[in-house]
């Protein structure tokens, strides 16, 4: 990766077109699944996502596995797939970026408040 890729995020752009076209080969169950999975872990990356990357090409080659096994979503993830998704990005008590930002900010403000 080059230095302009990694500035504009063009390579992440690259990567997440690829998850797509794999994605639209799974069942409509496995789609939605993989949305949700989407919407959680994005909550818990670093400035940039590039974090995530590795997570969610394992994740989707989970999910392209079981899908040719036959499996169902339900077998592959259980009910809670908020808990598939803390147990992927660490453990139960993983912050988000909003956790970090809050407490950055309480930070400051006692830094400010003691001067």
């Amino acid at each position: 990766m080059n230095f302009w890729d990694k500035i504009t995020g063009s390579d992440m752009t690259k990567e997440m077109k690829t998850f797509e076209l794999r994605i639209k080969k799974l069942p409509a169950d496995y789609q939605a699944a993989w949305d949700t999975i989407t919407t959680i872990l994005w909550s818990y990356s670093d400035f940039t996502g590039r974090n995530l990357m590795p997570i969610l090409d394992g994740v989707l080659g989970l999910l392209e596995e079981t899908a040719a096994d036959g499996q169902s979503i339900e077998e592959v993830l259980g009910d809670d797939i908020k808990g598939f998704c803390l147990a992927l990005v660490g453990e139960e008590g993983a912050k988000s970026y909003r956790d970090k930002w809050r407490e950055q900010l309480n930070n400051t403000i006692v830094k400010k408040l003691g001067k």
